[in-house]
């Protein structure tokens, strides 16, 4: 099982950057997809990105699409979210997990869950 920490997150303007970074406990973090979800006040937690265990493919929500970019160092046992451009709309709580199987852009084809990191976009 795999144990995730994210950080990174914080209170930014509208047009701004961040870049979030999830952090992996054991020694199994480079067998698995990892994806990037989010969950606003009120709402469901939606799909953001993930990557493969090699980073050879990513996926993005279309809301994301061009302004965000997920990589990962397996090396570090890391997954990194590059943020730009970023809108009032961006803001939400990110977690990170692991992809178990089943669809990518699914959160219950994952498991592992980080605490998540606030990120507020102010306008």
């Amino acid at each position: 099982q795999v144990q995730l920490v994210e950080s990174g997150g914080g209170l930014v303007q509208a047009g701004d950057s961040l870049r979030l970074s999830c952090a992996a406990a054991g020694r199994t973090f480079s067998t698995y997809g990892m994806g990037w979800f989010r969950q606003a006040p009120g709402k469901e937690r939606e799909f953001v990105a993930a990557i493969t265990w090699n980073g050879g493919s990513t996926f993005y929500a279309d809301s994301v699409k061009g302004r965000f970019t997920i990589s990962r160092d397996n090396a570090k046992n890391t997954v990194y979210l590059q943020m730009n451009s970023l809108k009032p709309e961006d803001t939400a709580v990110y977690y990170c997990a692991a992809h178990r199987g089943g669809s990518i852009r699914a959160a219950y084809a994952y498991s592992g869950w980080g605490q998540g990191t606030q990120v507020t976009v102010s306008s």
